[in-house]
């Protein structure tokens, strides 16, 4: 079957719309983590228990809007620092339960929004931001001198346009996209740590900013780690909070710990060692520059680092892998140009053909595998933007033939499933509409809002509260 032209062009922008939410790390002593912050009396309203994610806190001043919630086990009259998370599906819990080991390790307060998340406006999110920093200083004993914010995709953009409007904000963690769009590169009052996985559609787009923020005066690093567009790691995201750790120390905020510096370093040197002698020049040079961001005016240390990065460059291996892996993102932009050729010309034998072909390279543990799975996601984004506009002109025949597509592509990915479940409801069939709503909750669908709102659902013969009762929250 060939596509039918008869939906408008899509303009397909490479930044995140809708994701898939889904250590090698050496334990350090209390005294090299913690903060040692002099601890401060403080008046807090509520107390919540320890050491458990708690997934529902309600704001008292909008009961419409709540966040889960972590507290490490603590001295109630400590002040601690607080990581704010933004998970673009608006589940708090994810990265929470995803991090909760880090917030005992440094004895930080994670707060998870329930409320923000992708096809929200800037408005809503500064909204949302306002009602949750409000509550959350009102009943936890928060250091509003050490406020930080995270987000993943969308969630990304949603911490970094936070940072951007209030001078609380110290840090910024973003994976999977940089700040909101057409923010320029500029000196931020806040640091801003990237992370990309390898195998990220977003990747070129995040190293391009972060290498753009090398010509301000803004303090950044830049994360990678083997993976593709989900939430980092347990141990990637140890980085970065290592990285806010060195931020507040460089700024005398809390004390130097040496004892945790010198930690760091030996790690560090370890890994970049074992990539040097595997001979994966790129990833140790990678390394090396991310290290020297992070402990840039924390000691001398930081120029063992500096001396290996330029050994690294003068190095033939290295120039070598570099200039493939230019000739890799050449190839990668040709083939993007060759499928949104294709997205209104070719059939379902070429699309199957295509992803098959595609799954199977990005298999293999190398650049250019990475560089596949990115294709693989830059085929998901655009089946899921040419599918929503479709459906939401109700053009279901045109909009099925891309939901199967966006269903081969990323079978990972819950809106493919879900907006799945939309056609099958449009085309009464209830059956179809149970089976792909329990797929959906069964890889990580968690909101029953919006399977309650949904329009198509509400006269069809299915139990949608046995389907919900699935959800794992």
């Amino acid at each position: 079957m060939k596509v039918l032209q008869l939906f408008k062009p899509v303009i397909i922008f490479i930044c995140v719309i809708s994701c898939a939410g889904k250590g090698d790390k050496k334990p350090v002593s209390d005294d090299a983590i913690k903060d040692t912050t002099v601890a401060a009396s403080v008046t807090v309203s509520d107390t919540f228990e320890t050491r458990k994610v708690i997934t529902r806190v309600v704001c008292n001043a909008d009961p419409s809007q709540s966040y889960a919630l972590y507290v490490p086990e603590k001295n109630h009259l400590d002040i601690l620092p607080v990581i704010y998370f933004f998970d673009p599906h608006g589940d708090g819990t994810l990265p929470l339960n995803k991090y909760k080991t880090l917030a005992d390790q440094y004895h930080f307060i994670f707060i998870g929004s329930n409320n923000s998340k992708n096809g929200n406006d800037y408005h809503t999110a500064e909204s949302i931001w306002n009602t949750l920093f409000s509550d959350s200083k009102k009943r936890l004993p928060i250091d509003v001198n050490r406020v930080y914010v995270c987000g993943f995709s969308g969630g990304a953009k949603v911490a970094g346009y936070i940072a951007l409007n209030h001078p609380e904000i110290k840090a910024v963690i973003a994976g999977g996209a940089g700040l909101p769009d057409a923010t320029p590169p500029g000196d931020f009052r806040f640091s801003f740590t990237a992370i990309a996985g390898k195998g990220d559609l977003n990747m070129t787009d995040i190293v391009l900013f972060s290498s753009a923020l090398d010509k301000t005066q803004t303090k950044h690093s830049i994360i990678f780690f083997d993976g593709k567009h989900e939430w980092a790691p347990e141990n990637t995201m140890n980085t970065a909070i290592a990285g806010i750790q060195f931020d507040a120390m460089r700024k005398k905020i809390i004390p130097v710990n040496n004892v945790f510096i010198n930690n760091h370093i030996s790690n560090a040197k370890k890994k970049i060692t074992d990539y040097f002698k595997a001979k994966n020049y790129i990833r140790a040079e990678e390394e090396c520059r991310l290290f020297i961001n992070q402990l840039d005016g924390l000691g001398d240390d930081v120029n063992w680092f500096k001396e290996m990065e330029t050994s690294l460059k003068n190095n033939p291996g290295y120039k070598k892998q570099w200039e493939a892996n230019q000739n890799l993102l050449t190839t990668e932009q040709n083939i993007k140009e060759q499928y949104r050729q294709k997205f209104q010309q070719a059939d379902m034998n070429y699309w199957i053909t295509t992803i098959h072909d595609l799954q199977a390279k990005a298999k293999s543990a190398t650049e250019e595998g990475a560089m596949y799975q990115r294709l693989i996601a830059y085929l998901s984004l655009a089946f899921y933007s040419i599918s929503n506009q479709l459906i939401s002109n109700h053009q279901d025949k045109e909009a099925q033939y891309f939901v199967e597509l966006y269903k081969l592509d990323d079978v990972s990915n819950t809106e493919a499933w879900y907006l799945s479940a939309i056609l099958n409801a449009r085309s009464n069939n209830p059956e179809a509409v149970k089976k792909d709503l329990l797929q959906a909750i069964a890889i990580g669908f968690t909101d029953k809002e919006r399977i309650e709102q949904q329009p198509e659902f509400k006269n069809l013969p299915v139990n949608l509260p046995e389907i919900e009762s699935k959800i794992h929250q």
